[in-house]
Protein backbone atom coordinates (compact mmCIF):
# COMPACT_ATOMS: atom_id res chain seq x y z
CA UNK A 1 0.00 0.00 0.00
CA UNK A 2 1.83 2.99 -0.95
CA UNK A 3 0.44 6.28 0.02
CA UNK A 4 0.66 10.32 -1.31
CA UNK A 5 0.74 13.58 0.65
CA UNK A 6 0.28 16.54 -1.84
CA UNK A 7 1.85 19.96 -0.38
CA UNK A 8 3.04 17.76 2.13
CA UNK A 9 5.95 20.97 2.99
CA UNK A 10 3.10 23.34 3.98
CA UNK A 11 1.29 24.13 7.52
CA UNK A 12 -1.39 21.23 7.01
CA UNK A 13 0.56 18.91 4.80
CA UNK A 14 4.07 18.87 7.22
CA UNK A 15 1.76 17.95 10.20
CA UNK A 16 -0.41 15.17 8.46
CA UNK A 17 3.28 13.47 7.29
CA UNK A 18 4.37 13.34 10.96
CA UNK A 19 1.08 11.56 12.03
CA UNK A 20 1.77 9.43 9.42
CA UNK A 21 4.45 8.12 10.41
CA UNK A 22 3.48 6.88 13.42
CA UNK A 23 2.03 4.41 12.53
CA UNK A 24 2.92 3.75 8.32
CA UNK A 25 6.80 2.80 7.49
CA UNK A 26 8.67 5.49 5.88
CA UNK A 27 9.05 3.03 3.20
CA UNK A 28 5.25 3.15 2.25
CA UNK A 29 5.01 6.85 2.23
CA UNK A 30 5.65 9.57 -0.71
CA UNK A 31 5.13 12.76 -1.09
CA UNK A 32 4.42 15.67 -4.03
CA UNK A 33 5.97 18.87 -3.56
CA UNK A 34 6.79 21.54 -5.90
CA UNK A 35 10.30 21.78 -4.78
CA UNK A 36 11.97 18.88 -3.61
CA UNK A 37 15.07 20.63 -1.58
CA UNK A 38 12.30 21.62 0.95
CA UNK A 39 11.50 18.08 2.06
CA UNK A 40 15.26 16.82 2.34
CA UNK A 41 14.58 15.63 5.75
CA UNK A 42 12.07 13.57 4.45
CA UNK A 43 14.31 11.72 2.13
CA UNK A 44 16.33 11.75 5.33
CA UNK A 45 13.83 9.83 7.34
CA UNK A 46 13.03 7.33 4.15
CA UNK A 47 9.96 8.83 2.83
CA UNK A 48 9.78 9.18 -1.11
CA UNK A 49 10.08 12.61 -2.52
CA UNK A 50 8.43 13.33 -5.99
CA UNK A 51 8.36 16.67 -8.15
CA UNK A 52 4.72 18.06 -8.65
CA UNK A 53 3.46 20.77 -10.12
CA UNK A 54 -0.46 21.25 -9.96
CA UNK A 55 0.24 23.76 -12.71
CA UNK A 56 2.52 21.38 -14.45
CA UNK A 57 0.36 18.49 -15.13
CA UNK A 58 3.15 16.47 -16.62
CA UNK A 59 4.84 16.83 -13.08
CA UNK A 60 2.02 14.63 -11.75
CA UNK A 61 1.80 11.96 -13.93
CA UNK A 62 4.94 10.63 -12.64
CA UNK A 63 4.22 11.88 -9.27
CA UNK A 64 1.01 10.10 -8.62
CA UNK A 65 2.38 6.45 -10.70
CA UNK A 66 1.56 3.34 -8.54
CA UNK A 67 0.13 5.56 -6.14
CA UNK A 68 -3.01 3.57 -4.35
CA UNK A 69 -4.37 6.65 -1.59
CA UNK A 70 -3.88 10.11 -2.52
CA UNK A 71 -4.61 13.01 0.03
CA UNK A 72 -4.97 16.15 -2.37
CA UNK A 73 -4.69 18.77 0.29
CA UNK A 74 -6.46 22.43 -1.06
CA UNK A 75 -4.07 24.60 -2.78
CA UNK A 76 -3.31 28.49 -1.84
CA UNK A 77 -4.37 31.37 -4.20
CA UNK A 78 -7.35 32.91 -5.68
CA UNK A 79 -10.28 30.38 -6.59
CA UNK A 80 -9.55 30.51 -10.49
CA UNK A 81 -6.04 29.70 -10.11
CA UNK A 82 -7.11 26.74 -6.99
CA UNK A 83 -9.57 25.26 -9.43
CA UNK A 84 -7.64 25.33 -12.33
CA UNK A 85 -4.87 23.46 -9.61
CA UNK A 86 -6.94 21.37 -8.14
CA UNK A 87 -8.43 20.28 -11.80
CA UNK A 88 -4.88 19.41 -13.42
CA UNK A 89 -4.00 17.11 -9.52
CA UNK A 90 -7.58 14.93 -10.12
CA UNK A 91 -7.18 14.64 -14.07
CA UNK A 92 -3.37 13.47 -13.00
CA UNK A 93 -4.85 10.92 -10.14
CA UNK A 94 -6.68 9.44 -13.08
CA UNK A 95 -4.71 9.03 -15.25
CA UNK A 96 -2.37 7.47 -12.42
CA UNK A 97 -5.26 5.07 -11.84
CA UNK A 98 -4.78 5.95 -8.34
CA UNK A 99 -7.40 4.12 -5.85
CA UNK A 100 -8.61 7.08 -3.48
CA UNK A 101 -8.67 10.06 -3.44
CA UNK A 102 -8.61 12.08 0.35
CA UNK A 103 -9.36 15.94 -0.17
CA UNK A 104 -9.71 18.80 2.06
CA UNK A 105 -12.42 20.49 1.45
CA UNK A 106 -14.72 22.80 3.11
CA UNK A 107 -17.52 23.37 5.42
CA UNK A 108 -21.33 22.47 3.88
CA UNK A 109 -19.21 22.89 0.23
CA UNK A 110 -21.61 21.68 -2.21
CA UNK A 111 -24.24 24.14 -0.81
CA UNK A 112 -22.37 26.73 1.15
CA UNK A 113 -22.84 30.59 0.38
CA UNK A 114 -19.47 31.10 1.50
CA UNK A 115 -17.44 32.36 -1.44
CA UNK A 116 -14.50 30.37 -1.16
CA UNK A 117 -16.28 27.01 -1.33
CA UNK A 118 -16.97 27.20 -5.01
CA UNK A 119 -13.12 25.95 -5.03
CA UNK A 120 -13.96 23.56 -3.30
CA UNK A 121 -17.54 22.59 -4.81
CA UNK A 122 -15.93 22.09 -8.17
CA UNK A 123 -13.13 20.13 -7.30
CA UNK A 124 -15.63 17.72 -5.11
CA UNK A 125 -17.61 17.40 -8.27
CA UNK A 126 -14.42 16.51 -10.31
CA UNK A 127 -13.57 14.01 -7.87
CA UNK A 128 -16.72 12.26 -8.15
CA UNK A 129 -16.96 12.47 -11.73
CA UNK A 130 -13.33 10.08 -12.10
CA UNK A 131 -15.47 7.56 -10.37
CA UNK A 132 -12.34 7.02 -7.93
CA UNK A 133 -13.14 6.10 -4.48
CA UNK A 134 -13.17 9.55 -2.60
CA UNK A 135 -13.22 10.87 0.86
CA UNK A 136 -13.93 14.63 1.75
CA UNK A 137 -12.45 15.83 4.73
CA UNK A 138 -14.93 19.34 4.90
CA UNK A 139 -12.44 21.38 7.31
CA UNK A 140 -14.52 24.00 9.37
CA UNK A 141 -12.00 26.55 10.56
CA UNK A 142 -8.79 26.51 11.59
CA UNK A 143 -7.45 28.08 14.98
CA UNK A 144 -4.41 28.95 13.55
CA UNK A 145 -6.22 31.49 11.17
CA UNK A 146 -6.47 33.80 14.26
CA UNK A 147 -2.89 33.98 14.69
CA UNK A 148 -2.57 37.60 13.63
CA UNK A 149 -5.62 38.38 16.26
CA UNK A 150 -4.13 36.69 18.72
CA UNK A 151 -1.05 39.09 18.25
CA UNK A 152 -2.53 42.24 18.07
CA UNK A 153 -4.89 41.27 20.94
CA UNK A 154 -1.28 40.57 22.96
CA UNK A 155 0.11 44.00 22.04
CA UNK A 156 -3.12 45.70 23.11
CA UNK A 157 -5.25 46.04 20.36
CA UNK A 158 -8.87 45.19 20.42
CA UNK A 159 -10.46 42.06 18.73
CA UNK A 160 -12.29 43.46 15.87
CA UNK A 161 -14.72 41.64 13.66
CA UNK A 162 -17.44 42.00 11.67
CA UNK A 163 -19.15 38.27 12.08
CA UNK A 164 -22.12 39.72 14.42
CA UNK A 165 -23.32 36.32 16.26
CA UNK A 166 -21.98 34.21 13.48
CA UNK A 167 -20.42 31.21 15.02
CA UNK A 168 -17.56 28.80 13.47
CA UNK A 169 -15.98 25.53 14.67
CA UNK A 170 -12.56 26.28 15.02
CA UNK A 171 -10.21 23.66 15.94
CA UNK A 172 -6.48 22.96 15.82
CA UNK A 173 -4.51 22.04 12.73
CA UNK A 174 -3.66 19.33 14.47
CA UNK A 175 -6.70 17.61 14.83
CA UNK A 176 -7.06 18.00 11.30
CA UNK A 177 -4.03 16.61 10.35
CA UNK A 178 -4.51 13.94 12.59
CA UNK A 179 -8.57 13.20 10.41
CA UNK A 180 -6.88 13.01 7.16
CA UNK A 181 -4.08 10.50 8.64
CA UNK A 182 -6.49 8.12 9.75
CA UNK A 183 -8.64 8.55 7.01
CA UNK A 184 -5.58 7.73 4.67
CA UNK A 185 -4.65 4.55 6.53
CA UNK A 186 -8.14 3.19 7.77
CA UNK A 187 -10.98 1.54 6.53
CA UNK A 188 -14.51 1.98 5.52
CA UNK A 189 -13.98 5.66 4.07
CA UNK A 190 -14.96 4.85 0.52
CA UNK A 191 -17.30 7.67 -1.06
CA UNK A 192 -17.85 9.20 2.38
CA UNK A 193 -17.79 12.78 3.42
CA UNK A 194 -16.83 14.48 6.68
CA UNK A 195 -17.61 17.64 7.98
CA UNK A 196 -14.93 18.15 10.73
CA UNK A 197 -15.18 20.70 13.57
CA UNK A 198 -14.77 21.73 16.93
CA UNK A 199 -17.61 22.89 19.43
CA UNK A 200 -19.70 25.88 17.48
CA UNK A 201 -18.48 29.30 18.81
CA UNK A 202 -19.51 32.81 18.16
CA UNK A 203 -16.23 34.95 18.41
CA UNK A 204 -17.33 36.71 21.53
CA UNK A 205 -16.71 33.27 23.08
CA UNK A 206 -13.78 32.76 21.36
CA UNK A 207 -12.30 35.59 22.34
CA UNK A 208 -13.21 34.88 26.01
CA UNK A 209 -11.47 31.90 26.62
CA UNK A 210 -8.35 33.68 24.63
CA UNK A 211 -8.78 36.31 27.48
CA UNK A 212 -8.84 33.76 29.84
CA UNK A 213 -5.13 32.07 28.66
CA UNK A 214 -4.03 35.67 28.52
CA UNK A 215 -5.22 36.65 32.22
CA UNK A 216 -6.75 39.87 30.73
CA UNK A 217 -9.76 41.40 29.58
CA UNK A 218 -10.08 41.77 25.88
CA UNK A 219 -12.43 44.33 24.17
CA UNK A 220 -14.38 42.49 21.15
CA UNK A 221 -15.10 45.62 18.89
CA UNK A 222 -17.98 44.43 16.05
CA UNK A 223 -18.05 46.71 13.05
CA UNK A 224 -19.88 46.48 9.92
CA UNK A 225 -17.61 45.51 6.68
CA UNK A 226 -16.47 49.18 5.01
CA UNK A 227 -14.90 49.73 8.60
CA UNK A 228 -13.44 46.22 8.96
CA UNK A 229 -12.03 47.01 5.55
CA UNK A 230 -10.74 50.13 6.72
CA UNK A 231 -9.10 48.74 10.28
CA UNK A 232 -7.43 46.02 8.46
CA UNK A 233 -6.36 48.31 5.58
CA UNK A 234 -4.81 50.10 8.33
CA UNK A 235 -2.90 46.81 9.95
CA UNK A 236 -1.18 46.66 6.59
CA UNK A 237 -3.22 44.18 4.67
CA UNK A 238 -2.65 44.26 0.60
CA UNK A 239 -6.03 46.13 -1.13
CA UNK A 240 -6.52 42.80 -3.03
CA UNK A 241 -6.87 40.66 0.59
CA UNK A 242 -9.11 43.16 1.37
CA UNK A 243 -12.20 41.61 -0.21
CA UNK A 244 -11.07 38.26 0.46
CA UNK A 245 -11.02 38.67 4.41
CA UNK A 246 -14.65 40.76 4.29
CA UNK A 247 -15.69 37.89 2.16
CA UNK A 248 -14.68 35.65 5.11
CA UNK A 249 -16.57 38.19 7.41
CA UNK A 250 -20.00 37.80 6.02
CA UNK A 251 -19.77 34.26 5.00
CA UNK A 252 -19.28 33.26 8.68
CA UNK A 253 -22.20 36.12 9.98
CA UNK A 254 -24.52 34.46 7.50
CA UNK A 255 -23.81 31.18 9.13
CA UNK A 256 -21.78 29.54 6.46
CA UNK A 257 -19.68 27.54 8.78
CA UNK A 258 -22.47 26.52 11.59
CA UNK A 259 -22.20 23.07 10.74
CA UNK A 260 -22.90 20.90 13.95
CA UNK A 261 -20.78 17.52 13.66
CA UNK A 262 -19.31 14.73 15.88
CA UNK A 263 -17.05 13.94 12.57
CA UNK A 264 -13.57 15.27 13.58
CA UNK A 265 -13.86 13.44 17.10
CA UNK A 266 -14.84 10.17 15.78
CA UNK A 267 -12.13 9.87 13.16
CA UNK A 268 -9.08 11.00 15.73
CA UNK A 269 -11.05 8.50 18.12
CA UNK A 270 -10.51 10.94 20.57
CA UNK A 271 -12.38 14.13 22.07
CA UNK A 272 -11.33 17.46 19.77
CA UNK A 273 -8.06 19.56 21.59
CA UNK A 274 -10.04 21.46 23.93
CA UNK A 275 -9.96 25.57 22.73
CA UNK A 276 -8.39 26.88 25.96
CA UNK A 277 -5.49 24.19 25.46
CA UNK A 278 -5.46 24.47 21.30
CA UNK A 279 -5.05 28.12 22.55
CA UNK A 280 -2.39 27.74 24.56
CA UNK A 281 -0.25 26.44 22.62
CA UNK A 282 -0.79 29.01 20.21
CA UNK A 283 -0.06 31.48 22.35
CA UNK A 284 3.03 29.75 24.04
CA UNK A 285 4.76 29.41 20.67
CA UNK A 286 3.81 33.55 19.65
CA UNK A 287 5.55 33.95 22.90
CA UNK A 288 8.70 31.72 22.09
Amino acid sequence: MKLLVTGATGKLGTKVVETLLKSVPASQLAVSVRNPEKAAHLLELGVEVRQGDFDRPETLDSAFAGIDKLLIISADGDNETRIRQHTNAVAAAQRAKVGFIAYTSATNARESKLFLAEVHRVTEEAIIQTGISYSFLRNNWYLENEIGSIQGVMAGAPWVTAVGDGKAGWAARQDYAEAAAAVLTGSGHDNTVYELSGPLLTQEELVSVIGQVLGKEIPVQQVDDAAYAEIMKGAGIPDFVLPILVGIQQGIREGTLEIESDDLARLIGRPVTPIKEALAQIVNEISN
